[in-house]
């Protein structure tokens, strides 16, 4: 079957399913030695008709080190969350029989083998989850693009803890109510790793990651089900195509590519060997291997040829194909795999005040191409004109200055830095925390804020922000019309400097806004200062989410008002069951009872990431007393 040409919308089939893959079968110890024992018996005559050899007891270790790591899981990982579902699927009883059997590990399916399935539920991370047919011992599988009520046939690979994963061979009987794929825009999706959700309509996308959000908080935060309020509905991307201002594709070392085609004794034409799963390019005339360049196929660390991305921005897309046929001419002089960056800015003019963490120009540009830039309705009519012709371009280089405008602010940080990329979904973003922030009716710029007297209560008004894990001041600069003084704390002094730089940037006085380098072991330490009852703290940490010892500090320094902006909703329900739990207990010591206690008041999920299972949350704490 020969590739889509460029351009050429590929027939997406909810059969589809690569059929080469390479599995890691993960078995428990007993039977890797036994399997191991057959193998060597097997190899050849032993000396002995009445012995049989048995495994090194390196392979013994080897083994015992395996299972223990199917067995213990991260907490919040990826393994762990699917742990926490399949508990819930197949149910306390049948889990703990099979654990005390020792049979946890004991997939009832072969490798490669195909078994027809009704799908139960979806994951968190997107994909089916199926029970093992009656025939079968209670055992789950996760296929890939696949929905409740869905029969379907599947083809197993790998194996976990009364877990399989499945490649989804063909859907025999879809979910006609969920399922549409004509609303696929991207040829290659049901083959890459990227989306999992473009067969379904919009709004279903946000009740299913609603329903993320409610799971996470049922399996991690260890709180009553009195102590989660609702959770709110997700809140929509104004864009849910070509929002996407940062991607990574990449390619696997050349090396490793051409030893693979080595194997075969002469290259072969390029119909001929994409029909085999190879392909060749002419380079000066000479025919050489094709490395492929793109994103990971799902299930496996196999790279796929991608030369456009339906969620990326219109520049990046502009951007990829020059740059594709640019290192593919060049490939032989790559020595290993390349991370490429493709990053969407505003161009900087060279009379405009920049940071760079490279001497020279202050951004390596591919490509200069104008766009029209969409921004939300929320920005007056002025802003909009003026967003409209900005011109766009595409940063390739991780040291380099990227900029980016959300409504009227702008930003400065290096390419490699973080920086949310979906710009369309950021202003409602930061109107949805100032307003979580301000009780309903309080006033929310500075001008109409009064300060504390003896006639005013010290709860009424917030007036002091700590943004903490401030990176490059993006929450800080653009809540700081609400506050008197904002405090930006970051460990990474790069970090500091571009903070700095993006409050001078949008001309904000040092002595309202600062950012302040804070040492882990004391992070408020620098905020002593600020009056608790006028104090909100908001932290934004990367997936692993705050510590133990950041969660004391924070309970230590005890603001009115916490705000937790999250990428991974598991380790941020985690984090608030722990704060509201600590608190309340630390309120109930004597000596210490008007300190008062955490209370979970909000937890909204936002879609920074349409056509993704992904979804982020916000979590609005606030001090009762």
């Amino acid at each position: 079957m020969t590739s889509p040409k460029p351009g050429e919308k590929r027939q997406v089939s909810p059969t589809a399913a690569p059929v080469d893959k390479k599995a890691k079968l993960d078995l428990p110890s007993t039977h890797r030695e036994e399997a191991l024992s057959n193998e060597l018996s097997s190899a050849g005559p032993s000396k002995s008709s009445t012995t049989t050899k048995k495994p090194s007891r390196k392979a013994v270790r080897t083994a015992q080190k395996n299972r223990k790591k199917l067995i213990e899981l991260e907490p919040c990982s990826r393994d762990d969350i699917y742990w926490h579902e399949i508990n819930d699927l197949l149910g306390k009883d049948a889990v703990d029989e099979a654990i005390e059997a020792g049979s946890d590990l004991d997939a009832p399916f072969g490798f490669r083998e195909e078994v027809d399935l009704v799908i139960s539920e979806l994951s968190s991370n997107g994909e089916g989850i199926a029970k093992a047919p009656p025939d079968r011992k209670p055992w789950a599988v996760i296929i890939p693009f696949t929905l409740p009520g869905e029969r379907v046939r599947a083809r197993i690979y790998r194996h976990a803890r009364l877990l399989s994963f499945a490649d989804l061979v063909s859907v025999e009987e879809p979910n006609t109510d969920m399922r549409d794929m004509s609303a696929v825009r991207c040829r290659y999706f049901g083959t890459c790793a990227g989306c999992q959700y473009q067969m379904l309509s919009y709004d279903m996308q946000l009740q299913l990651k609603r329903n993320v959000v409610v799971k996470a908080y049922g399996m991690f935060s260890d709180l009553p089900s009195t102590s989660v309020p609702p959770i709110l509905p997700t809140s929509p991307s104004p864009l849910q195509y070509g929002y996407r201002t940062k991607i990574t594709p990449h390619f696997d070392t050349p090396e490793k590519v051409y030893k693979k085609h080595a194997k075969n004794k002469k290259l072969k034409s390029d119909a001929a060997a994409s029909e085999n799963g190879d392909a060749a390019i002419e380079v000066d005339g000479a025919i050489e291997p094709k490395v492929d360049i793109g994103f990971n196929q799902v299930g496996k660390r196999e790279v796929m040829d991608i030369e456009e991305c339906p969620i990326a921005t219109p520049i990046l897309n502009e951007v990829l194909g020059p740059m594709r046929e640019r290192i593919q001419k060049n490939m032989h002089l790559y020595k290993k795999g390349v991370s490429l960056l493709l990053r969407d800015s505003l161009e900087i003019s060279p009379s405009q005040p920049t940071l760079s963490l490279t001497p020279g120009p202050s951004a390596s540009v591919a490509n200069t191409l104008p766009h029209l830039q969409p921004t939300p309705n929320s920005i007056d009519e002025m802003n909009d004109l003026s967003g409209a012709f900005e011109k766009h371009v595409c940063v390739t280089d991780h040291r380099a200055t990227v900029r980016e405008r959300v409504g009227t602010m702008l930003f400065d940080y290096p390419g490699g830095q973080f920086f949310q990329n979906n710009n369309s979904v950021l202003v409602s973003l930061v109107e949805y925390v100032r307003d979580a922030i301000f009780p309903a009716g309080v006033p929310t710029v500075v001008s109409e804020i009064v300060e504390p007297s003896a006639t005013t209560s010290t709860t009424d008004v917030p007036t002091h922000l700590v943004d903490a894990y401030c990176g490059s001041g993006f929450f800080s600069v653009m809540l700081s019309p609400h506050f008197t003084r904002v405090a930006g704390i970051e460990l990474s002094a790069d970090a500091i400097r571009f903070a700095t730089h993006n409050a001078s940037l949008n001309s904000l006085p040092t002595t309202k806004c600062t950012f302040l380098a804070g040492d882990a072991s004391a992070i408020f330490a620098t905020v002593q200062d600020f009056p608790r009852a006028r104090t909100a703290v908001l932290i934004d940490p990367p997936r692993k989410g705050c510590d133990e010892a950041f969660l004391k500090q924070l309970r230590d320094f005890r603001p009115e008002v916490v705000v937790y902006v999250s990428c991974n909703v598991h380790t941020q329900a985690r984090d608030v069951g722990a704060l509201v739990r600590e608190s309340k207990m630390e309120s109930e010591v004597e000596g210490k009872k008007g300190i008062g206690w955490y209370r979970l008041e909000s937890v909204r999920g936002f879609d920074l990431f349409p056509q993704t299972a992904h979804v982020e949350s916000v979590a609005v704490l606030r001090l009762v007393k």
